[in-house]
């Protein structure tokens, strides 16, 4: 990780290196705390634009909600610290990293009065699954790890510890030889990767998870527009891992992964194992959107 100059904490701004927590926190022994993923993007016109900041802020909101964090900050507060945060570290591209979290003060399982903390976050990342991943495509491997049940934890809700999950996933996985691994739900269907949602096509219809046990992704949610955009078909349902291996394409989306296709999965080669056309097409016009090159989608952009 590359360090930025400041960090946006609890209504101040203080030095990268001065944003520190105490050992005690709860939400470090304990998981309770909500976070974000969004992207700012150097756009044509030599500005910058953070990419659906409203509906990031949103989810951020309901995310603390459903785990009965009440934020002491409104919407617009948190989505106008989002973007001096950005302009503090003087950033034209960047990831951007919403928390909130109990501090400390009680312990044990009910936390009780401790203070409710957040932090924003904005440091230069480039392609989550590499620059090789988004042109040709990854491997993947679907994990021991089953996705939580959804009255185990609270799948809409991003929630800092639910991504244990992922972690063991993850590392199960790369531990292999694979790049990323593919999760199913108690159930036995695909649920989604361990941190992005996941679209299949076949015989030119785009298929994906339907809201079980997924977090409703701002990414897909983009994709699932552009393909309408597109007359693609987009179903939205469960399905099997053995349709994943006779599919004509598949890819990953999220904050950021972005869009990425999958060559690979389980030693199967998705279609010809290299990124599909329809991936492809909705992939550049996704960057073309979020890079501000395509006027129809410029009320997603939150200009700086």
């Amino acid at each position: 990780m590359k360090k930025a100059e400041k960090i946006w904490m609890d209504g101040e701004f203080v030095g990268w290196d001065e944003a520190n927590v105490h050992v005690l926190t709860h939400t470090l022994h304990y998981g309770l705390g909500a976070f974000e993923g969004i992207r700012c993007y150097a756009t044509e016109d030599g500005g910058s634009a953070i990419f659906r900041l409203g509906d990031h802020t949103k989810r951020f909101f309901e995310s603390a909600k459903i785990l009965q964090i009440d934020i002491p900050y409104t919407e617009a507060e948190i989505s106008k610290a989002t973007i001096e945060i950005v302009k503090a570290n003087k950033l034209a591209e960047c990831y951007i990293r919403s928390l909130v979290f109990l501090g400390d003060g009680a312990m044990g399982i009910y936390p009780k009065d401790n203070p409710v903390r957040i932090a924003l976050a904005a440091w230069e990342w480039g392609a989550y699954l590499g620059e090789e991943g988004l042109n040709s495509g990854i491997r993947a491997k679907v994990s021991s790890y089953a996705r939580h049940h959804v009255n185990a934890a609270m799948t809409k809700s991003k929630t800092t510890g639910g991504y244990f999950n992922s972690i063991l996933a993850k590392r199960e996985v790369v531990k292999a030889g694979y790049d990323e691994a593919i999760m199913l739900d108690t159930d036995g269907y695909v649920s989604e990767a361990t941190g992005e949602n996941i679209f299949m096509v076949k015989d030119g219809q785009l298929k994906t998870t339907s809201l079980t046990s997924i977090l409703k992704g701002i990414t897909r949610d983009t994709v699932m527009q552009i393909a309408a955009d597109l007359s693609i078909e987009v179903t939205e349902e469960r399905f099997t891992r053995d349709e994943l291996y006779t599919a004509d394409e598949v890819f990953l989306t999220g904050t950021a992964a972005e869009v990425t296709p999958v060559r690979e999965i389980d030693d199967r080669k998705i279609g010809d194992g290299k990124r599909g056309l329809i991936t492809e097409q909705i992939q550049r016009i996704y960057f073309d959107a979020v890079k501000g090159r395509a006027s129809e989608y410029e009320s997603w952009l939150t200009r700086i």
